[in-house]
């Protein structure tokens, strides 16, 4: 099953012009990070910490319009420092 085409706009702009990056199934090394509820003797209530873990693997990114502050030389460079969020039971074929 195939998911429908969005539109995707940016309002307002970036020090880096909007720009598209085309979908691309690739493979690196990459980070997720999950939300871990603190409790017990001494938290706080309510309190997260963030938890980072990586891997590598295939996986896809789909087509994204969008802007921001930092060279889009930086952007290509630093990919994998990025966290990633895709389905591990498809990876390469994640909404996401």
């Amino acid at each position: 099953m195939t998911a429908p085409h969005v539109q995707q706009i940016v309002e307002g702009e970036g020090k880096e012009p909007h720009h598209t990056h085309p979908a691309v199934v690739h493979t690196h090394d990459h980070y997720h990070v999950s939300h871990h509820h603190r409790s017990g003797v001494g938290a706080v209530a309510g309190e997260w910490e963030h938890r980072t873990y990586w891997h590598t693997h295939e996986h896809n990114h789909n087509e994204l319009t969008h802007s921001h502050d930092y060279s889009r030389e930086d952007e290509e460079e630093h990919h994998g420092r990025e966290a990633h969020i895709h389905d591990h039971a498809a990876p390469t074929h994640s909404p996401a």
